[in-house]
């Protein structure tokens, strides 16, 4: 694509798209230093005050980026359980687990959004992404309460701190594996089987309610 055809698609609606995809480029392969709304304006070819329509600053696109990651976060997290679906209880749980994992740990460009401080302590820019997520949260809620009606994880759970504890120890294992403190990725998918049986037994319906 030439630069003039590209600005020309650009002005059709697709620079936003280019924006977020460039973003993610950039802090996967050079890190946040490299990135500035001018920057990305002169990779993708368009004026300087081009992605200003769409950005207001670099908080407002760290921010979009963010978003984004949770909205791919939960694509992911879909896909995974169609395919799960004649997995048993335990194996179910033992998929999910190593499909958060596996996202996080290819996906560090959004992650590191999804979960860093810079994002949450901005202030507009943050109303929209703090939508996002917690509809990832309440959708996880949702679908285990569904299946606690079914029969199908412990009658007695508070599935709201189970989802709150789940998801804060996952993000625990990946934080030690991106930072680069477990360093064994031999093991990963034995610490993800681990991790997912351990969960399990707060869901496990047939081990009857905690005394």
């Amino acid at each position: 694509m030439t630069e003039s055809s590209q600005k020309s698609s650009y002005h059709h609606g697709d620079l936003k798209r280019a924006l977020l995809d460039e973003t993610a480029r950039i802090l996967r392969e050079e890190g946040e230093d490299a990135l500035s709304l001018r920057r990305l304006a002169a990779n993708l070819g368009v004026s300087r005050t081009a992605p200003y329509n769409h950005f207001k600053n670099k908080e407002a696109l760290l921010s979009a980026v963010a978003e984004e990651g949770f909205s791919r976060y939960a694509a992911d997290m879909k896909a995974m359980r169609e395919r799960g679906r004649r997995l048993d209880g335990r194996g179910r749980t033992r998929a999910l687990v190593r499909a958060y994992i596996d996202f996080a740990r290819k996906n560090p460009e959004y992650y590191d959004l999804m979960y860093g401080s810079k994002p949450w302590q901005s202030s507009e820019p943050a109303k929209s992404l703090a939508v996002t997520a917690r509809s990832v949260l309440r959708a996880e809620v949702e679908r285990l309460k569904r299946n606690q009606q079914r029969g199908q994880i412990k009658a007695d759970l508070d599935v709201l701190r189970f989802v709150q504890v789940y998801w804060g120890t996952l993000h625990g294992i990946s934080r030690l594996l991106l930072d680069g403190v477990y360093t064994d990725s031999a093991s990963v998918k034995q610490l993800c089987d681990a991790a997912a049986d351990m969960l399990w037994q707060q869901l496990d319906p047939g081990q009857g309610p905690e005394q």
